[in-house]
């Protein structure tokens, strides 16, 4: 299989996976009830369960480098602080929404497998996506449309070697 066919093959499946996990949760949205049962554990009810992500860590071992991409690549401070033998860099964030911290330690181990993280871009991705190359990093897959209702998404590698999603609605 040529190279050609493997990026094809792969945004297939990435385009396949969004979809899937957006399909997911509209489903997973629309089957909830009004007496906050939640239907995937039977053992709640009675309880307002709604499993939401609160913290996201993505790992690093450039402290410096990696925090350095982010706070340029995002035009933001990421505030640095350390935890016992943890370095931390963490994002700013207005306490309602996800806390975002790259992670410096033992068993934190950068990878582009497993959990894929997708960044909210605002309005359009582009933007961010045009100074992902010249802050260090690598784009994966170019701006891609998922549908008129879903927006877009992108694809880059940042310079640790993690495999980060953006998202927009334009």
């Amino acid at each position: 299989m040529n190279r050609t066919h493997r990026v094809y093959l792969w945004r297939e499946v990435s385009f396949l996976g969004v979809f899937l996990v957006l399909f997911f949760l509209m489903h997973c949205k629309e089957n909830e009830t009004e007496n906050g049962n939640n239907p995937s554990n039977p053992g709640s009810k009675g309880m307002n369960v709604n499993p939401t992500l609160s913290i996201v860590e993505i790992p690093m071992t450039k402290v410096e480098t990696t925090i350095s991409f982010y706070e340029k690549t995002f035009q933001t401070k990421i505030e640095r602080m350390t935890m016992g033998n943890t370095e931390l860099g963490v994002f700013p964030s207005d306490g309602k929404s996800v806390s975002i911290v790259l992670t410096k330690g033992e068993g934190y181990i950068p990878s582009n497998k497993g959990v894929l993280v997708y960044f909210n871009a605002g309005e359009d991705l582009q933007p961010i996506l045009s100074s992902v190359a010249k802050n260090g990093g690598r784009v994966v897959l170019e701006k891609t449309e998922i549908s008129p209702e879903m927006g877009y998404f992108a694809l880059f590698m940042d310079p640790e070697g993690n495999q980060i999603g953006l998202h927009s609605k334009k």
